[in-house]
């Protein structure tokens, strides 16, 4: 299982994120057991084992709904990006508070049940074919296994050796996990609360990540050449005067794929906008002497070629374009990546 991969060093920036991000929790916590039991009052009374659990768990609901709002906020807004280059940090720390949440349910709820701690929680309610008193926990028990397979897995090595594509396939699994979190909630501490403080939050929430997406998606696609048409397998990307120097324009393509169209001292490249590390958005990136920097983690690649400089090894895909009169075309089908398309000048427009 030895598989070749390069490392992300740590830095003053992740050492800065994290710190942030950890001081974060503790202030989440200290407001949520000492600041809000006046304003989430419940039908009755709770222990203080319930309460730090309750805690814990409205926590990593947070945290969670942090996380999934940081990736289209920064496709909306490049200023967020810095909180996107770290996000599995973001990921591994929500693990640990879900991880904290479920052992004060475990202690409490079912340590002194007649059977094992574990079996009873599996199976001491299996009321599924009811609302009231639905077995939520079941949600919960999912979502926290989906936090740590991707908290496994988020190690530089499991990307390599699975492949980017892959890797970003289950990492998706976060989006079924909130969903999960959200049905946990929902069935669950929502039942005995008196005010619905915790509810509108909860709601809200839910609300912005939903939000967020559709609005991303729809910038993207309003961002887009709606006159990008198939012709012999041409697509037309945008006029050559939209794209700035030393940037590009992302072109969707039927089968789905991203395409970055770069403007390079006047000429024209296009490699795929998935970086071959952590599929980063190239297309975001700046190009400097022909070299692209990948605004996640840094990686570069030549726009003319798709490879990085020597001594790294990593490549991606290249599309060949051509003019119509001023009109970007791009060829739908990607060639091999690392292969080298001699870069189409912009016509000079007369003074």
């Amino acid at each position: 299982m030895s598989v070749k991969y390069i490392p992300v060093q740590w830095n003053r920036n992740k050492w800065l994120y994290d710190a942030i991000m950890l001081a974060g929790v503790v202030a989440f916590l200290w407001v949520f057991l000492h600041v809000s039991p006046g304003l989430l009052s419940h039908e009755f009374p709770i222990n203080p084992q319930v309460h730090n659990a309750r805690a814990f768990g409205a926590c990593a609901f947070v945290m969670l709904t942090v996380i999934l709002c940081i990736g289209p906020l920064a496709r909306i807004d490049k200023r967020f990006l810095p909180l996107l280059y770290n996000r599995r940090h973001f990921g591994v720390m929500t693990t640990f508070v879900a991880i904290t949440h479920a052992s004060y349910i475990l202690n409490w709820y079912f340590a002194f049940a007649s059977s094992d701690k574990y079996e009873a929680l599996l199976f001491a309610n299996t009321s599924y074919g009811q609302l009231a008193g639905f077995p939520f926990e079941i949600f919960g028990i999912f979502a926290l296994i989906c936090l740590l397979i991707l908290s496994a897995t988020s190690h530089d090595f499991w990307m390599k050796f699975l492949t980017p594509p892959v890797w970003k396939r289950m990492h998706s699994l976060i989006y079924f996990a909130y969903v999960a979190v959200v049905a946990h909630v929902a069935f669950g501490i929502m039942q005995d609360q008196q005010n619905h403080t915790f509810t509108v939050i909860f709601i809200g929430g839910g609300l912005t990540v939903a939000g967020l997406h559709a609005y991303a998606g729809w910038q993207q696609r309003k961002g887009g050449d709606k006159r990008g048409t198939d012709i012999d397998g041409w697509i037309a990307v945008c006029d050559a005067a939209d794209i700035r120097e030393g940037f590009a324009k992302i072109k969707i393509l039927p089968n789905g794929e991203r395409v970055a169209v770069f403007n390079q001292q006047g000429k024209l490249s296009a490699i795929s906008n998935a970086c071959a590390h952590q599929n980063g958005p190239l297309g975001e990136g700046r190009v400097l002497d022909c070299l692209v920097t990948c605004p996640w983690h840094g990686f570069q690649y030549d726009v003319t070629n798709g490879r990085s400089p020597p001594p790294f090894t990593e490549m991606v895909p290249t599309y060949n374009l051509r003019l119509n009169g001023t009109r970007i075309q791009v060829h739908r089908d990607a060639n091999a990546p690392g292969t080298y398309v001699e870069p189409v000048p912009i016509p000079k427009v007369p003074a």
